[in-house]
């Protein structure tokens, strides 16, 4: 049955290789793709060669009013019969930047804005949207371990603060350095596993909503903010540690998100899939009382967007 899928980040890297696999598996799907500016027009008319259905709406997911414009006209759309009804929202974007300085035009910090609140509000926009069964899949990372093992000494580990604090630029040490840039990127992950348990408390049954641990993606876009030495070794040396246990290829990391959007791979709501298997995220990640008090932040940081 044709059914509509949201994506963030589709336009390259894992969400690029994800993308192809959705329309190859279930072609019934047409596939909505979020990018910002026109930067959505070339993806979209390439992965809908051969007859798949998709198309873009533009937002910069570092805007809060961008984000509740785009998920407005997503709305429209679905109200107006120009969309298959929605069942499933990818929010695969994600940004790492080289401080902790950065804001976006609301001011919050543009890490923690692309990572957490653009997802958080728009889950919140589409929830009365979605059909059930429907599924939300959200990319986190493994650095939120903050251990050697799953960041390979190359991401410091999550620092956490209250939500209001880290919702704001300058909230680590050494604010200007790009380790205080790679913590606010690891914090970030940490904060979306909480809302992924929260949001699985507080939606309908039959939504369903994930976290999804990619692992270590040599030769994405993610360091394209890192200065030149960082980004060489990223597209250059570390891609051919995809031969050994500790990465995984785009074409892989891709393949495991897609098969988890379409519900090809079991998984229930809440918990957090370590490539293509439901595994246990840090111990750190399972805290209730912390979840609500995230929550609760970004209901409250968002609200100006949700009325």
């Amino acid at each position: 049955m044709p059914s509509t899928i949201v994506m963030t980040g589709a336009s390259r890297g894992i969400g690029r290789a994800a993308a192809q696999r959705i329309l190859r598996e279930s072609p019934d799907t047409h596939l909505l793709v979020v990018a910002r500016g026109s930067s959505g027009a070339g993806p979209a008319a390439d992965l809908g060669t051969g007859g798949h259905r998709v198309s873009y709406v533009t937002a910069d997911l570092g805007s809060l009013e961008s984000v509740r414009s785009a998920a407005d006209e997503i709305r429209e759309r679905l109200e107006h019969g120009e969309l298959p009804p929605l069942h499933g929202f990818v929010g695969n974007a994600g940004v790492q930047c080289t401080n902790a300085l950065i804001e976006g035009p609301e001011g919050f910090e543009t890490t923690f804005a692309v990572n957490v609140l653009a997802n958080h509000l728009f889950v919140r926009r589409l929830q009365a949207h979605f059909v059930r069964p429907a599924r939300i899949v959200i990319t986190v990372s493994d650095t939120h371990f903050g251990d050697l093992r799953h960041n390979l000494g190359m991401v410091p580990g999550p620092a956490w603060r209250s939500p209001d604090v880290l919702a704001r630029p300058a909230a680590f040490p050494e604010l200007h350095t790009t380790t205080a840039g790679r913590t606010a990127y690891s914090t970030s992950k940490l904060a979306a596993i909480h809302l992924v348990h929260e949001h699985a408390r507080r939606l309908p049954t039959g939504i369903d909503v994930i976290a999804y641990n990619p692992g270590f993606v040599p030769g994405t876009d993610l360091a394209r903010n890192a200065g030149s030495v960082s980004r060489f070794a990223m597209h250059r040396i570390l891609p051919a540690m995809i031969l050994t246990p500790f990465a995984t290829s785009r074409t892989a990391a891709g393949r495991h998100l897609a098969d988890l959007a379409v519900g090809t791979t079991v998984a229930p709501t809440g918990c957090y899939v370590d490539r293509a298997h439901v595994a246990r995220s840090s111990a750190e990640s399972y805290d209730p009382r912390r979840e609500r008090e995230l929550w609760d932040a970004a209901e409250r940081l968002t609200a100006a967007h949700t009325a």
